[in-house]
């Protein structure tokens, strides 16, 4: 199959194309049964001696055209290495071309700088550890932060544009800004665990197009550097020599037509998430599956996860992925109320929109209201969240709601008494949205993951090491291949804390798994 080599073919994605099947478990459960096992890989994959000689021949092999990929490719080609990047779909950039492009970055970049805004590895570390859920890498996180300065200064040297302004306002900026506070470092209890600073990075330019501007540079220096690309070829099975080591993958291009890649020196696996593999979210992530968004790129149908697990490797919180429940902008809608299903409020409605989708995900069953009354009420017609009530009283709002009898006038009671006073007990509001809800009339969104427009996304995927080798499931790596991305389990953990930390992790892990595919010690 000719290269389509960032030719007019390699169009950046922007909008859903038709879902691509990903491997079926027929498929994988059949070539585990027709190859031999592997002591040092931990589970079988297709032998190198049983298919036959090879069609291509590059020394980096990397599945996955999204910002991972495509850092992965660059930095290998650095090293020296001739790079081949292959992509499922007929169009390159993964979901990361679908996002806001916001880089997760801190310490002291040039464009926090810039605008005077102080910051340090130390407290940019505390919030990451401190904040992010159970079975985050400390020594990632570590190592991402020790570096995160000289990986922005990288990032600006690929051509990414982040000359725009810094706004305070919450949510991605629209507008041509480029540094704002992405997360829910501003939120309790985050803003006691570590001192607050804005650390979302993302592209100046108009309207939710970062991630396309991010991609653009990347395919750019790609261009520049002669890494060839394929598009409409998914990768369907690893290859391995007899002692483990992965050599080679075997593809299918569009037509159908199968090929064999050698990989002279590593195989990145780049693929993403699941989120668009029905059978594998219902079976690992079934908070997840019950949303009515599921967010990325049509590619992410787990493949490469597939493929990782078949030569052995490790998995790691398959069941865990970010959930959003956007309420802001605007922000004046933060002076509401977030119930469940017994009138209780359960987390600060000022924390990231990724904490609170977590908890009504994952700790709700799926179920929250958004309480408004005139001062707090959206304004304008939006249809992100159905309104489900309407009332003069909060009694009245309550019994439409089917909610027990007097839990919402408590909560609502309890809430007022202190917020005149200026305080928030439970949760600590902020006190730029804190004042009583008495203003009718009152009216009950519907926050809840099947009802609202609610994106959701995997985080789950291959066990790696800081160098992105992949470990298997005896604790060692597999020889010859390695992962980034959201192919893999890396910083963003559930809940997700902060928009950027995602694409900063496929980035900055994906340039190190390029690197070490290429043979250079990190």
């Amino acid at each position: 199959m000719p290269s389509a080599a960032f030719s007019p073919e390699c169009r950046f994605l922007t909008k859903r194309p038709n879902k691509t099947p990903g491997i079926s478990r027929r498929s994988l459960l059949g070539a585990g049964a027709a190859a031999v096992t592997s002591a040092a890989a931990g589970a079988a994959a297709l032998p190198a001696s049983s298919i036959g000689g090879w069609d291509l021949t590059t020394d980096v092999l990397v599945a996955g055209s999204g910002a991972a990929g495509m850092c992965a490719a660059l930095e290998a080609a650095a090293a020296g290495s001739r790079v081949m990047v292959i992509e499922s779909l007929g169009q390159a950039g993964g979901s990361s071309a679908m996002s806001g492009g916001v880089i997760y970055a801190g310490g002291g970049t040039a464009l926090q700088k810039s605008h005077k805004i102080e910051d340090s590895v130390v407290e940019m570390y505390r919030f990451l550890k401190d904040v992010s859920g159970a079975g985050v890498s400390l020594p990632k996180v570590q190592l991402y932060c020790e570096e995160s300065v000289a990986h922005f200064d990288w990032l600006l040297q690929q051509g990414v544009p982040y000359g725009g302004g810094f706004t305070a306002a919450k949510g991605l900026p629209e507008g041509e800004e480029s540094l704002y506070y992405s997360g829910t470092e501003l939120a309790w209890p985050a803003r006691d665990l570590a001192r607050p600073a804005p650390r979302g990075h993302v592209p100046g330019v108009r309207g939710m197009n970062g991630g396309r501007k991010l991609m653009e540079a990347l395919f750019a220096r790609g261009e520049a550097a002669g890494i060839r690309v394929r598009t409409r070829t998914s990768g369907q099975h690893l290859v391995t020599e007899s002692d483990g080591r992965v050599v080679g993958m075997l593809v299918e291009d569009g037509a159908g037509r199968r090929q064999r890649i050698r990989a002279q020196r590593g195989v990145v696996l780049a693929c993403g998430g699941f989120i668009h593999n029905r059978e594998m979210l219902e079976l690992y992530a079934p908070e997840l599956a019950a949303a009515s968004v599921p967010w990325g790129n049509a590619g992410d149908q787990g493949q490469g996860i597939n493929m990782g697990i078949s030569a052995g490797a490790a998995a790691l919180r398959m069941h865990e992925g970010f959930a959003i429940a956007p309420i802001y902008p605007p922000e004046h809608t933060l002076a509401g109320l977030v119930i469940n299903q017994v009138g209780q409020r359960f987390v600060a409605e000022d924390a990231y929109h990724g904490v609170l989708g977590h908890h009504i995900a994952y700790h709700q069953s799926g179920k929250a209201w958004l309480i408004t009354d005139q001062f707090s009420t959206f304004g304008y017609k939006q249809d992100n969240f159905p309104m489900v009530a309407q009332a003069n009283s909060v009694g009245d709002l309550a019994d439409q709601l089917r909610l027990p009898r007097g839990s919402l006038q408590n909560t609502v009671a309890y809430f007022n008494r202190f917020a005149a006073r200026g305080e928030d007990p439970l949760f600590r509001k902020s006190n730029a949205f804190l004042r009583p809800l008495q203003a009718p009339p009152f009216q009950a969104w519907d926050l809840s993951v099947d009802k609202a427009f609610f994106p959701v996304h995997t985080f789950g995927g291959l066990h790696t090491s800081v160098d992105g080798e992949v470990i298997s499931s005896f604790g060692e790596p597999i020889p010859g291949l390695y992962a980034a991305g959201r192919n893999t389990a890396g910083l963003p953990t559930a809940p997700y804390i902060a928009s950027g930390l995602s694409l900063g992790d496929a980035t900055f892990f994906g340039r190190r798994a390029g690197r070490a595919a290429a043979g250079v010690s990190t």
